[in-house]
């Protein structure tokens, strides 16, 4: 027989493909090892960092040696430390670099516990997002990277403000603000308003506690029986809702549960427990205490209703005790130390009436210049229905109603030919007169008339006024004195050519404070470059000014002085910010307020906030000398200082758009414009022409953002204001003037000389370098030739005894003082 061939085929199995995701996923053991290392790689990290901040000044010259084994920095983790720091702070992200060394020891953890990687993602995500923002925000602080912000948070913010500018980048970090708030903290305003309930209660319940200990050993009886007697009432309310609540109750079934009569009801159940009653009766509860067994329970928030009645009685006890301090006392008066002040008789002003005689009105000289503007229109086909006058101290407004039909733009062009018939100085047509269906011409009198200030001041309106910080500035063409509130401006810019009455309208302002605020309620900073204008403020110094600590005189004449003056008035502002958050107002005026009322402890900080008002007499000089170290704090005054009651008054001859920048005409809404030269400066002034046409001597216009008003400025002679001050410094004053915060600015450099042996080898190159990019600064230095801090430091004092680069300026970068590679050669080849 033949045998069969049994054919067998092996059986192929597949092996099925891993996918990308099983090749990448760790065993428990490799788990276990990578958290392991990681854990201890964050705590290295995080010692290495540390360090950094102590030794980056030695170790950054050691950086490039890694490799040399003779080098020893003095980082904790020696070269890898000093390296690694380095990069992730220095070059990196800055101080907030210290979130790394937490995330990795972090990820080390929920890799040894295997724990679940979708938090450890968002712990990730948040915090490189928190890193980034904490760099950018300190970028505003470093000038060329460092390590507050490193170099990445300085570039970023650097980058930001060239694109959208200083207050876009303030917006767009605000804006990822409150996006980590909201949705990484989950913290909304409902949230937030609940929280802050919440530590209001507890600060009550503080409070309380307190008031009782105090009330044992002060607080009569009857104190304590009035206090009881309002918790009585409480509590009283509390057992009439509960017996509603119980009648309620008793019509459903008995058998049902609490929980399910809960959830029918949607409401709490309120039990007082009967020993409550006790409480009236206990002779010896003298605490004015809630008894604890006062249970209430509630299915949204168990503690609501207690807390609630918890918070009015203690509301109304703190109220209690400052309504008797008030009772006993008085209300704080900040007037009582100088309570024998007397304010400046009005006889100390000079009366130019009895030498004007007042307003003069020449029918004569009226008939003739309307007879000639009525021909002058009708020459150019115009006809006029009415026309009337208005005699003013200076000036004459001529009101003209013309024809139906007549173009209001056909009479605004004849300006420069009115003036030609009328003969005058210059006319100043305003078409039309807001809020009267009228064209006003306003023509100069030939003979022009003093407003005194003594006018200004003996005037009821301004005597009468109901006004924070009232400024009598003169008379307008109506004859009324017009009168303003410097807290409503809330800041002042004042402009015009040289000799127009700048100075005399600042002295108007300084003398209508001084005939009205006592010197316990307002302070003045004045700064005079000119070093003449304000010096007769100096009598009244203990009286009225405020000056830095460790200054002989409060009129500040020195340029640095006026940089440290504003950066503390900017410290002072943070302060008072601060006050008026304890005490939960929005404003000076309510905080003052409070603290006469006696609700505010001094104990606490508090204290009585007088109004500081800035007056700067030359603005442009201050520009041009400091420039953006006098900008900033202005401008971040005149943001920010009006609810806090400094206010600022600045006054320019040169009203230029680099002078008077975007910046800090968009904080300066009130603006007085007196006669400049060009209509180009008036629109700088007031957005808007006419200061072009002003008479001058004290002939101004003044707006607050709408109307613009034509006032001659009430004259103040030198002789007047001198009798005043003589009068106010001659009582009774302070023992100093108001001290503000101590500013410190930076150290000047040093301008020794040094040897030309001891000078570094690399000294003449750091000169081109200089000398190329035409900025003297030592992170320069260390940027292009990769020094160390110290190093580069030494170099730019050798390029300044050099006389390479200028002397130290703060922030600022050293003026280079050779103009080129050319003149550097000259140089070093004539020492």
């Amino acid at each position: 027989m033949a045998k069969k061939k049994v054919s067998t085929k092996r059986k192929t199995t597949k092996k099925p493909k891993t996918s990308l995701k099983e090749k990448f996923t760790l065993s428990r053991q490799q788990k276990v090892v990578l958290g392991t290392f990681l854990f201890f790689l964050g705590i290295g990290l995080f010692f290495a960092f540390v360090s950094f901040f102590f030794n980056w000044k030695i170790d950054q010259s050691e950086i490039s040696q890694f490799y040399n084994r003779t080098s020893s920095p003095k980082n904790w983790l020696s070269k890898f430390g000093a390296t690694v720091s380095h990069f992730f702070i220095f070059k990196g992200f800055g101080i907030s670099a210290l979130i790394l060394p937490v995330l990795t020891s972090l990820t080390g953890v929920y890799l040894f516990f295997d724990l679940n990687k979708k938090k450890l993602f968002g712990f990730w995500f948040w915090g490189g997002l928190v890193m980034l923002w904490i760099s950018v925000v300190l970028g505003f602080v470093e000038k060329d990277g460092g390590l507050l912000a490193g170099i990445i948070g300085y570039e970023t913010n650097d980058f930001l403000r060239d694109y959208i500018g200083f207050i876009g980048t303030v917006l767009v970090l605000a804006f990822f603000a409150i996006v980590y708030i909201v949705v990484r903290l989950r913290y909304t305003p409902e949230k937030i308003s609940d929280s802050l309930k919440n530590t209001q209660r507890a600060i009550a319940k503080d409070f309380e506690v307190t008031s009782e200990t105090n009330n044992k050993q002060t607080v009569s009886t009857p104190t304590s029986d009035s206090t009881s007697s309002s918790i009585k009432e409480k509590i009283d309310s509390i057992i009439a809702k509960s017996k509603d609540a119980n009648k309620k109750q008793e019509d459903k079934k008995q058998n049902e549960k609490e929980d399910e009569i809960k959830k029918d009801n949607n409401a709490g159940e309120i039990t007082l427990n009967p020993t409550i009653n006790d409480f009236y009766g206990d002779p010896n509860n003298r605490n004015n205490e809630i008894p604890e067994k006062l249970i209430i329970k509630s299915e949204d928030n168990p503690e609501d209703i207690a807390m609630e009645v918890e918070t009015t009685v203690e509301e109304e006890v703190v109220g209690d005790l400052s309504a008797k301090l008030v009772k006993d006392f008085g209300e704080f008066d900040p007037k009582l130390e100088l309570g024998n002040y007397k304010f400046p008789a009005i006889t100390l002003l000079k009366d130019y009436t009895t030498q004007s005689g007042g307003i003069t009105i020449d029918q004569g000289e009226l008939e003739e210049n309307k007879n000639r503007i009525v021909e002058t229109l009708k020459n150019y086909k115009i006809e006029i229905a009415q026309i009337k006058a208005t005699v003013g101290p200076t000036v004459t407004l001529y009101e003209i109603v013309p024809e139906a039909g007549i173009r209001i733009s056909k009479i605004k062009n004849l300006e420069d030919d009115i003036a030609l018939s009328l003969a005058a100085l210059g006319i100043r047509i305003i078409a039309p007169i807001p809020g009267k269906g009228t064209i006003g011409i306003e023509v100069p009198n030939k003979k022009a008339t003093i407003v005194s200030m003594r006018s200004a001041i003996s005037s009821s309106k301004f005597q009468n006024a109901e006004m924070e910080l009232p400024l009598s500035l003169g008379k307008t063409i109506s004859n009324e004195t017009f009168v303003v509130d410097l807290a409503k401006m809330p800041h002042l810019l004042m402009a015009g050519a040289t000799g127009q009455g700048k100075s005399v309208g600042l002295n108007a302002i300084l003398t209508s404070l001084l005939y009205k605020k006592h010197p316990a309620e307002v302070k003045f900073v004045l700064v005079d470059p000119k070093k003449v204008e304000l010096t007769l403020f100096n009598k009244i110094e203990r009286h009225y000014l405020a000056k830095l600590p460790d200054t002989e005189e409060a009129i500040i004449t020195d340029n640095t002085k006026v940089i440290n003056t504003l950066n503390s008035l900017c410290i002072e502002m943070d302060a008072r910010y601060d006050l008026l958050k304890q005490a939960m107002v929005r404003n000076i005026k309510e905080y003052n307020a409070k603290f006469k009322a006696r609700k505010l402890n001094p104990e606490n900080g508090h204290k009585f906030l007088p109004y500081i008002v800035l007056v700067v007499d030359e603005f442009a000089d201050l520009i041009m000398t400091a420039g953006k170290e006098v900008e900033t704090p202005i401008a971040r005054l005149a943001q920010l200082a009006r609810a806090i009651g400094i206010h600022l008054i600045i006054a320019t001859q040169r009203p230029s758009v680099n002078v008077i920048t975007g910046m800090i005409k968009a904080n300066f809404p009130a603006r007085i414009a007196f006669r400049v030269t060009s209509k180009i400066d008036s629109r700088t002034i007031l957005d808007t022409g006419g200061a072009d046409q002003l008479i001058g001597r004290g002939d101004m216009l003044y707006t607050q953002g709408n109307d613009v008003v034509r006032i001659q400025c009430a004259f103040v002679d030198t002789p007047e204001v001198e009798r005043i001050t003589d009068y106010i410094g001659s009582q009774k004053a302070y023992p100093d003037a108001h001290l503000l915060p101590e500013y410190l600015g930076e150290e000047s450099g040093t301008s020794l000389d040094i040897d030309k042996k001891d000078r570094d080898k690399l000294f003449a190159e750091a000169a081109e370098v200089i000398v190329t990019a035409q900025q003297g600064s030592a992170s320069l230095l260390q940027r292009k030739l990769k020094l160390g801090y110290n190093r580069a430091g030494r170099l730019i004092d050798q390029l300044e005894a050099a006389g390479i680069v200028g002397p130290f300026e703060g922030s600022k970068a050293r003026q280079v003082l050779v103009p080129d590679l050319i003149s550097l050669q000259q140089l070093l080849d004539n020492e």
